[in-house]
């Protein structure tokens, strides 16, 4: 039932019919103001599902791209940055770069190794760059290693993974202040390796799984003994005997896959357990005895030595 804004009760004084009046204009007024709010939220509405949509549209186009330029690195890590930068979904800064190599999200891994060891000079101030993001403090060198070398696949040329693990190096002295005295030269550290005894050498290898052995030690001309190391237990060693600094004749293959001579005096050795290490030291024992080079190296040592006193 609608009201009727017409309609004037007879009974009304002047005054009565006046405010009647002013009521009913007052009504009219907020009814107008009302729908013009009504007007303007409704446009407001229809700009916000615009925006909306646009915005989105975007991002599916950006996201399209980002992917497309994932994509071009893995296939030419140069060529993928370049597209990236070209459509502004990155910056031409190493820090940028760096960062985004870092996260990894979509990258191949193997693509990022070949972009970090490139020797151009851009490259190497990534390089440098993506090291900074590391976080070494408090690792050991293995754990810290581990950990570099888990965001990315080092490249099979020597002379980059020489400048890599330079960078490695730098960043982990930075972040343990003192550990070193410098970054260079070698830091001997315990590596896992299984080992086959067989034909008087013994064969050791990286992984279980593996066809062909990482090293070779011959066992002529060397001895064994039991040691204690604070680090290790169960511990022996292969030397040399009466030559102190002389290199025991071994080989080892890198991981770029050359072949190269052993440069230990010693090879120090750790058992899981205390009767591995017995049976081991009486196996090497029994290989080394039986090899006639060394019974016959052996029994001239002995000649010379008696002559010699008389």
């Amino acid at each position: 039932m609608e009201e009727d804004d017409s309609y004037v009760p007879s009974d009304l004084t002047a005054e009565e019919r006046q405010e009647l009046e002013n009521i009913r204009r007052r009504k009219q007024e907020l009814l107008a103001d009302i729908q013009r709010l009504k007007d303007e939220i409704a446009e407001v509405a229809n700009e916000i599902e615009n925006l909306g949509s646009t915005e989105e549209r975007k991002n599916m186009q950006r996201n399209k791209q980002v992917a497309m330029g994932r994509k071009k690195f893995n296939m030419d890590p140069k060529k993928g940055i370049q597209f990236l930068i070209e459509n502004d979904l990155l910056k031409n800064t190493c820090e940028d770069i760096a960062q985004f190599l870092y996260k990894g999200e979509g990258l191949n891994k193997t693509a990022i190794g070949d972009y970090l060891g490139e020797r151009d000079e851009f490259n190497i101030q990534v390089l440098h760059a993506f090291v900074e993001l590391h976080e070494f403090t408090d690792l050991n060198l293995v754990q810290a290693l581990r950990q570099f070398l888990w965001s990315f696949r080092l490249p099979g040329e020597a002379q980059k993974i020489d400048r890599m693990m330079e960078a490695f190096a730098q960043r982990y002295c930075q972040c343990n202040n003192g550990v070193f005295q410098s970054t260079g030269g070698r830091v001997k550290t315990w590596k896992r390796r299984w080992f086959i005894l067989t034909d008087n050498c013994l064969y050791y290898f990286e992984y279980t799984t593996d066809k062909e052995p990482r090293g070779i030690i011959p066992l002529e001309n060397l001895s064994i003994r039991e040691v204690e190391d604070s680090k290790k237990p169960n511990c022996f060693e292969l030397y040399i005997p009466d030559n102190k600094d002389q290199v025991i004749k071994a080989c080892k293959t890198e991981a770029d896959g050359r072949v190269v001579e052993g440069n230990h005096t010693v090879y120090r050795i750790s058992a899981p357990t205390p009767e591995e290490k017995e049976e081991w030291i009486k196996c090497i024992k029994a290989a080394i005895s039986r090899d006639p080079f060394y019974e016959m190296l052996a029994a001239r040592k002995k000649k010379v030595s008696s002559t010699k006193r008389h």
